[in-house]
């Protein structure tokens, strides 16, 4: 904790100096840098305080000056402190501070499967916004009577894809449906993929030869310009074939530039997923998480029930989980492995 103060003092410094923001970009790099590391300097204080003050209650408390209620009240303050700063430990990755793209994919169904992956975007927006992280959709893919086909979703804030990475699989969903008259009970999948997105201290460099860019229609909402030019912009990255299409901004430029980004955190995913494919194998073992298999129940009926299939952590009020009270599951999920 002394060297990560001593590190913060030596930043803060820098700050200081005429010159700092002659150069906006690497500016920037260092105010990230301190605000990362009093992320967890802050964290530790927190603990020292929690602790110092049940010291001092426990004094007040053998001259019976305060009650035991009171204690108990400030132990589980303090346990709290301490799990949050052990939670923290656990996304100690440079690439779990970074901000996030999420991608919602319907599985087959129609219509059913289309309602379920908004129903899951919905859980994600809903978690964001609970959680103080910012989002923003970069693309949607309507149903054709109901639903979403496909979305990506941007999520900002401190550790945004340290908190979420877990989350990549396909979810499973049990329920009386809404749009079937007979009132059966139907099951419905989505698959979610998340994927840090690269800021200016990660380079991709990028053969601009290896690129397909097309562009097309926007079929969202927008402004006057956005269903009448070809503004939305499709790339396709031949060597990995992975595609990523963007089409929110009101210029085909805008579009360009943001499906770019995305592209290159996709390839940095990738290449993510490489590394710890070879660290396990030298180590003998096997994360987890596995980007294509099923990680969690959602059941609606005939009784109510969302179990993680990885932890086995499960709760009884789904509702409370569609409405992004995901907090327990992550938690659980990234203290365990």
């Amino acid at each position: 904790m002394a060297e990560k103060l001593h590190l913060i003092e030596e930043k803060e410094a820098i700050t200081q100096q005429p010159d700092f923001w002659g150069n906006p970009a690497e500016a920037q790099k260092v105010m990230k840098e301190i605000k990362s590391l009093k992320l967890w300097t802050d964290a530790y204080a927190k603990v020292e305080e929690a602790i110092g003050e049940i010291e001092v209650l426990f004094e007040f408390y053998k001259e019976g000056d305060v009650s035991e209620d009171e204690i108990t009240a400030e132990r589980a303050k303090a346990l709290k402190a301490v799990e949050d700063l052990e939670f923290k430990n656990m996304l100690s990755g440079e690439e779990d501070r970074l901000d996030c793209i999420l991608a919602i994919n319907s599985g087959a169904g129609g219509t059913e499967a289309q309602d379920w992956a908004e129903m899951i975007k919905r859980m994600y927006v809903r978690y964001a916004e609970k959680s103080g992280l910012k989002w923003n959709l970069l693309e949607e893919t309507e149903g054709e009577a109901a639903g979403i086909k496909s979305c990506e979703i941007e999520i900002s804030g401190d550790f945004a894809y340290g908190y979420l990475k877990g989350e990549s699989g396909v979810h499973r969903l049990v329920r009386v449906s809404p749009f079937d008259s007979s009132g059966r009970r139907h099951t419905s999948f989505a698959s979610v993929h998340v994927y840090p997105k690269i800021d200016e201290s990660i380079q991709i460099e990028l053969n601009e030869s290896e690129i397909d860019r097309q562009t097309y229609h926007s079929s969202g909402k927008g402004g006057q310009n956005v269903n009448k030019v070809e503004t939305a912009v499709r790339l396709t990255h031949k060597p990995t074939g992975v595609v990523v299409t963007c089409q929110i901004e009101r210029s085909q430029l805008r579009n360009y530039e943001r499906a770019l980004d995305m592209l290159k955190s996709r390839l940095y995913q990738i290449e993510l997923e490489k590394q710890q494919a070879a660290k396990d194998q030298v180590e003998g073992t096997k994360r987890a998480i596995d980007f294509g298999s099923q990680i969690r129940n959602y059941v609606l009926f005939p009784y109510k029930l969302v179990k993680d299939l990885r932890t086995n952590h499960e709760s009884s009020n789904p509702d409370a989980v569609l409405d992004g009270g995901l907090d327990d599951f992550i938690k659980t999920y990234l203290m365990q492995y």
